[in-house]
């Protein structure tokens, strides 16, 4: 049976949710199945060594401006030289070029990937999403709140699939928590709140650090760990030394090892407004460390509320405090949430069921 031939196309390959997923589908899919062509419109990043260890063939487009010509017919030739049977592009620049180069032929099938509710576009982002509605096989979302949305812009229901992340599950915590808190100053035995995510108004950290400023009022020994860059991380650094909880916040930037720290900490917290399915959530139930999160449709997804962590209002930093200093004072309660979240990650949201889940699909629109 000759190979599916396959190329996956996304912006760039920085270190965010998008291109993690991305990477984990190019490098796990079956060899004897599928021959797999990673594109990056933009730039590679971080997981371009990912890729090329794993022998996935990768190309970069080099895209200089928002509309740039001379990328379009970069990505035609390629598209004509291989042939593939499958375009499968990532996320809204790599959606646009794919569907405007290859959305009106038979070949290749046009599947693309929207990975959040983007409420966030603008008007002629959305207008340009539904003038290529005719142009495309397949919407994948990554949880159904982004699949209902894309259909409410009109894309018809049998043209959406749902196909959740999928996510590692760790071993455990470290050998040695105190040693690992040390690089960050943290004093031996203290209990750690993460957060995991971009610096981004979206993600809503300042609510975040009002939630710590209340906690160090309800507990002591709490520090709080933010992994991540972005665009706010100057105004959060202020907001906490504005607010009086400065010394109990670690800024630590991009981490490979963002797992790792996870599993340093007793609860993970996440306030965002809009989400697509949070990498972030998933890999603290992996964890087993209990999540506080924002009450959106996304989070709704991944956190049984009150069995695998708690929810609370968009922007209730009030509630973010008191959920997670009943964790941390009924440790029972916390172990209880924890070991339910991670079996159902293991169960439901395994990177296993993630590829099979895009396998199938690439066969279901070679069957049509």
């Amino acid at each position: 049976m000759p190979l599916i031939k396959l190329v996956l196309l996304i912006p760039t390959l920085d270190r965010s949710g998008a291109e993690k997923q991305f990477t984990l589908l190019a490098t796990r899919l079956p060899r004897e199945e599928f021959d797999v062509h990673a594109v990056a419109l933009t730039r590679t990043g971080p997981y371009e060594s990912v890729l090329r260890d794993a022998g996935v063939r990768l190309t970069t487009l080099h895209k200089r401006v928002r509309f740039d010509p001379i990328a379009l017919w970069r990505l035609k030739s390629l598209l004509d030289a291989e042939r593939p049977d499958v375009l499968h592009s990532w996320i809204f620049a790599a959606n646009a070029y794919g569907r405007l180069v290859a959305g009106n032929r038979p070949r290749p099938k046009v599947i693309v990937s929207e990975r959040c509710v983007d409420s966030w576009k603008s008007g002629w982002q959305l207008w340009l999403d539904r003038r290529q509605i005719g142009r495309t096989t397949r919407l994948v979302g990554n949880s159904a709140s982004v699949a209902e949305f894309y259909r409410g812009l009109g894309m018809p229901a049998e043209k959406v699939t749902v196909i959740p992340n999928g996510v590692e599950i760790p071993d455990g915590p470290p050998a040695d928590r105190d040693a690992a808190l040390a690089e960050f100053q943290i004093p031996a035995g203290s209990r750690v709140i993460g957060f995991v995510g971009r610096l981004a108004r979206q993600k809503r950290v300042q609510d975040i650090i009002w939630a710590m400023q209340l906690l160090q009022q309800l507990t002591d020994r709490v520090y709080l760990l933010l992994v991540g860059e972005g665009p706010e991380r100057n105004d959060l650094i202020a907001l906490a030394r504005h607010v009086g909880c400065e010394h109990l916040v670690r800024f630590v930037g991009y981490r490979d090892d963002a797992p790792r720290l996870v599993s340093l900490c007793n609860v993970v917290w996440l306030a965002s407004e809009f989400e697509g399915m949070s990498n972030s959530i998933m890999e603290a139930m992996a964890a087993g460390v209990p999540v506080v999160a924002s009450d959106i449709p996304p989070n709704r997804e991944l956190v049984v509320d009150g069995e695998t962590g708690f929810l609370v209002r968009v922007g209730d930093s009030v509630g973010i405090a008191q959920f997670t200093d009943r964790l941390l004072a009924d440790p029972s309660l916390a172990q209880r949430l924890g070991t339910a979240g991670r079996g159902r990650m293991r169960n439901e949201f395994s990177i296993d069921r993630m590829v099979a889940a895009h396998a199938e699909l690439y066969r279901e629109v070679l069957r049509t």
